[in-house]
């Protein structure tokens, strides 16, 4: 299964090696990420707001190797936070656990998300952490809980609605008056654990929504922002929050750069609120796998580069 090729690719030193040097992947890869640096992505920002679309900056990184590197990635989000105040960006951020050093530790990570949900809320930004594979969900979730309980500004945790466990973790964050990013995951997870099947996934993402734009949610504070390009579910979403009688800016629709760039603005045209992720940075590599693992097509444009067609 392509799929499961391209995520497993995600994690291959060689083939790293052989696509951030050979040049049509790394061009269509500028599809996806913004560029590899701050200035890079600022200006994508900058483009994408003056069409009345929103964005989620994130410095790409997953699992750091030291401590140090940690902290490191850290202060880069602040200055990130920094120079979207700066550059006047309608813009939020959004960053991996494991890049701010959750392989050290709950309380290690803890103290670098702290650091930068606190310069966040002081600019009035909201912040937004990513999840990860299954073996992490449990810490990831625990950091969140306590930033909630720590912090009083608008932070929203990336749900994977393929998981089984996922409409208990958002029954927690609702209690909790959360936010979340619902997402179908792109992690290769066991049927053991998660769905597998498309339309399964369809059917738990149906449920989450429900949950998250029920009155009952709704009065706690709960704010759902749904990661998705699957027309089906962007439907569901309007469907229901018309239903429940909210507002376009009580619920939010975020995609992912470069993909399905006119139905962005169609949406942001009709004045629903729509947030583009704009990934940037040197280590794209991943990220890039995961992104054709979900879109295998885009495979044939680096195939039909390398042969010369």
């Amino acid at each position: 299964m392509l799929r499961n090729f391209f995520i497993q690719l995600s994690t291959s030193e060689s083939a790293r090696s052989f696509t951030t040097h050979f040049g049509p992947a790394r061009q269509l890869a500028r599809r996806f990420v913004a560029g590899e640096t701050l200035d890079e992505a600022v200006a994508v920002v900058k483009e994408l707001n003056s069409r009345g679309i929103k964005a989620i900056l994130n410095h790409v990184g997953e699992s750091v190797t030291t401590p140090a590197e940690a902290s490191a990635a850290a202060d880069e989000f602040q200055a990130i936070l920094q120079r979207i105040r700066t550059e006047g960006l309608d813009a939020d951020i959004s960053l991996k656990p494991s890049h701010v050093g959750l392989g050290f530790g709950r309380d290690f990570c803890f103290e670098n998300m702290a650091g930068v949900v606190k310069t966040a809320r002081d600019l009035g930004i909201s912040v937004e952490m990513d999840i990860e594979a299954s073996p992490d969900v449990d810490d990831t979730l625990a950091i969140y809980h306590r930033l909630l309980d720590t912090f009083d500004c608008d932070i929203r945790q990336a749900i994977q609605t393929y998981l089984f466990r996922t409409p208990a973790d958002v029954q927690k964050i609702i209690e909790a008056g959360g936010g979340i990013r619902l997402v179908k995951g792109a992690y290769q997870e066991s049927p053991a654990i998660a769905y597998q099947r498309r339309d399964e996934i369809r059917q738990a993402s149906f449920r989450v929504i429900e949950m998250m734009l029920s009155p009952e949610a709704v009065a706690k504070g709960a704010y759902l922002a749904l990661g998705s390009h699957d027309p089906v579910l962007i439907e569901a979403l309007l469907r229901t929050a018309n239903r429940c009688g909210l507002s376009p800016e009580q619920f939010e629709i975020q995609m992912l750069l470069g993909v399905r760039r006119d139905e962005q603005q169609r949406l942001a045209d009709l004045g629903y609120q729509v947030r583009v992720y704009v990934p940037f940075g040197t280590a794209w590599y991943p990220y890039f796998m995961r992104r054709l693992a979900e879109r295998p097509a885009n495979v044939f444009f680096i195939g039909r580069a390398f042969l010369g067609a």
